[in-house]
């Protein structure tokens, strides 16, 4: 994970250009960002989709809970072939891992699907890349209304009907959720590998193996291998979009064998690493910003 000392801190910027309506539901902005750079928390009126072209970045939101009892934050990772759907009013903030070519889609409340109100990662297809590249002028010129507005009905439905997966890692909130427990989360994400057992990464935080496994169920409403296995994908996800050996991506990961990482990963994405890494998207030269 990037060490805060090093992050460049920047503002949104002027939204104007790009801010959706009813009538222009869906509008795209393109930006280069260098690897640490860090977007500041804040929150938009509209719903968002976020994904990068190229490059690997960090999502963290705001998410309350089905029960509508607790607020607590959620981490994504997102190679490029993933993207992540923030609902309207959602705090976030952005976290570049590696040089990304950001596309962040902006979409007017209206056209929000029926029961988003969180977040969600769904799978970016062909046909929505070349859909949001179409939509792009790079610079914030509006297209002729009759090709926008077929664009946008396009890219929303194509939206609504995206393979989604639940690859997000739950966060501990910052000032109200349990302090040892975050620090323990943000340890897990830096070096998954570094303790294979709960009882390991509790003695860190002086607490009992017990207290903390409580401290998930509570706060996470997740069993601690639970979300370990979450941070896991998300730790492996971006080094498989690198083209890195799954066999080492395996022992980066905690696992002693191959095999035991490959049936974890199929288990949870519905295809072995292997796969996801022979369609792992490649970077485009034609992509301008």
């Amino acid at each position: 994970m990037t060490r805060n000392s090093r992050l460049l801190l920047i503002s949104l910027g002027n939204t104007d250009l790009f801010t959706p309506s009813p009538q222009r539901p869906v509008r795209v902005r393109s930006r280069s960002m260098a690897a640490d750079t860090h977007l500041e928390p804040h929150t938009h009126a509209w719903a968002q989709l976020a994904y990068c072209a190229t490059g690997v970045v960090q999502v963290t939101a705001e998410y309350t809970r089905p029960d509508q009892t607790k607020t607590d934050e959620i981490t994504y990772i997102i190679p490029p072939s993933r993207a992540v759907w923030i609902a309207p009013g959602a705090r976030h903030h952005i976290t570049v891992l590696q040089a990304a070519e950001l596309r962040t889609l902006y979409l007017d409340a209206s056209a929000t699907p029926e029961g988003w109100q969180g977040c969600r990662v769904m799978v970016v297809s062909p046909l929505l890349r070349e859909l949001v590249h179409s939509l792009d002028d790079g610079t914030g010129q509006r297209l002729p209304e009759s090709r926008a507005q077929w664009l946008s009905a396009l890219v929303l439905d194509e939206i609504t009907h995206a393979d989604i997966q639940a690859l997000g890692v739950p966060m501990p909130h910052p000032d109200t959720g349990d302090k040892r427990l975050r620090a323990l989360c943000q340890a897990v994400l830096r070096a998954p590998s570094e303790r294979a057992t709960l009882a390991g990464w509790a003695a860190d935080i002086g607490a009992s193996e017990r207290t903390v496994a409580r401290l998930f169920r509570e706060q996470l409403g997740l069993s601690y291998q639970q979300w370990r296995q979450q941070a896991i994908l998300a730790h492996a996800l971006p080094m498989l979009a690198r083209g890195i050996p799954v066999g080492q991506i395996a022992a980066a990961s905690g696992y002693a064998s191959e095999s035991a990482f490959s049936a974890m990963f199929k288990a949870a994405m519905g295809q072995p690493p292997s796969q996801f890494h022979a369609k792992s998207p490649q970077p485009s030269a034609e992509i301008a910003t």
